[in-house]
């Protein structure tokens, strides 16, 4: 693996299928685990170099939907300064994703609604739905497909409940016209309530974030396989390729928006593409004539990634952030491409912020593909811990990796 000179990462916790990431008020590690429909809990009894012993069960333990508290230890998992206990904080639940707090009240994503729980000591209770009717496989319209079920939630400095939504396939158009809208982040307000849209356009908007400032952000899996927009010769054979689909252009394109969302804000899926430049283009084959959109009046977008990254878990590492040069910035899993040639590689990318911006991505943590392009691991989000460190989590390793640096 690579990190920049003289930090060290290493083996933290093994965690099959593990996903999303927040730190508890009492500095415990909560992991979601969708597929396995559970929450779990990590404590190494004081932060530090990790160990690599032991396994949390790739299956967990069983309970009804919704049942919660220690839910039995799942297995040992190797941390720093020994082997410490990993649980199940809660089970049962329908695709659990996305995770975040509120002082001691505790939001979880499923893939239809989102709960909350008071946690206190390891452990959560009083389970209620505070935002209800989200769309999944269930809903009787999908006919039990939708490609991007998992949810994510963030809360606002209000206390606004915020929660992505995602779109049903690559380029399903109905998705903007569907109630609740999909393609979208949903709001609620505090203490739960009926969601309204907050910024539609959103492809798979799974990074959803509340930065230093208060502002939402969301980092957005984008399109696959758009086609040439321009009346021009783009592969040089002195022909116009507009409207051609050719894996030189998707190959970059397009970006994987890192958006500021304001109320209203439209990321233009899937009528305007984001261009290199963070400009929109027209999409050629849903909105050619601009007629569905108008691409030139949406807001260019803040940064972007290179197209088909697979953007998912978003986080900001707060003053005093990282060490120098980096410090304070938002912390990107970037799950690696699925369908370009040659594949784009997984990383841990970071984005300084400054006066209410982010600059250019930065690579914290890469090697987890070969040269030929087999991976070994995806990285699925990164949080900054209360020791400073970066904790990782990778869904194919099944692994919570420690990134430091030599105290100064």
């Amino acid at each position: 693996m690579r990190v920049p000179v003289g930090w060290e990462v290493s083996v933290w916790a093994k965690v099959p299928g593990a996903r999303l990431l927040a730190w508890t008020p009492d500095r415990k590690l909560l992991v979601s685990r969708p597929k396995v429909g559970d929450v779990l809990v990590l404590d190494s009894g004081g932060l530090g170099a990790a160990g690599t012993t032991g396994t949390i069960s790739s299956t967990g333990t069983t309970g009804s939907a919704g049942s919660t508290g220690s839910g039995g230890d799942g297995g040992a998992v190797g941390v720093g300064g020994g082997v410490a206990v990993g649980k199940t904080l809660v089970s049962g639940l329908n695709q659990p994703h996305g995770l975040a707090f509120d002082g001691d009240t505790l939001y979880v994503a499923e893939s239809d609604q989102v709960d909350a729980f008071t946690y206190k000591d390891g452990a959560v209770s009083g389970k209620r739905v505070v935002v209800g009717g989200l769309p999944d496989a269930k809903s009787p319209e999908l006919g039990g497909a939708y490609a991007h079920a998992l949810k994510s939630v963030a809360i606002g400095e209000d206390g606004t409940i915020y929660v992505s939504v995602g779109s049903t396939g690559n380029v399903s158009a109905d998705d903007r016209e569907a109630s609740p809208e999909r393609a979208t982040i949903l709001k609620a307000p505090a203490g739960g309530g009926a969601p309204t849209t907050f910024a539609r356009g959103v492809r798979n908007g799974t990074g959803l974030a509340v930065a230093p400032d208060g502002a939402v952000w969301t980092a957005v899996n984008n399109r696959d396989n758009i086609a040439y927009p321009d009346d021009a010769d783009y592969d040089g054979d002195g022909d116009s390729d507009r409207g051609k689909v050719m894996q030189k252009y998707v190959n970059d394109h397009p970006l994987e928006p890192l958006a500021k969302l304001t109320q209203g804000r439209d990321l233009g899926w899937p009528y305007c593409n984001p261009d290199s430049d963070r400009s929109y283009d027209r999409d050629y084959q849903l909105n050619r004539d601009g007629k569905k959109l108008d691409c030139a009046k949406l807001t260019p977008i803040e940064q972007g990634m290179g197209a088909h990254s697979a953007p998912l878990g978003l986080s900001f590492a707060t003053e005093p952030g990282l060490p120098a040069p980096y410090g304070a910035g938002a912390l990107v899993g970037i799950h690696g491409s699925w369908n370009r040639n040659p594949p784009r590689e997984p990383e841990v990318s970071f984005f300084p912020w400054k006066d209410g911006a982010l600059g250019a991505q930065q690579t914290l943590l890469a090697g987890f593909q070969d040269s030929d392009g087999k991976r070994w691991g995806r990285p699925v989000m990164a949080v900054q811990g209360p020791d400073q460190a970066i904790y990782v989590s990778d869904d194919l390793a099944g692994a919570i990796y420690r990134v430091s640096w030599p105290a100064k």
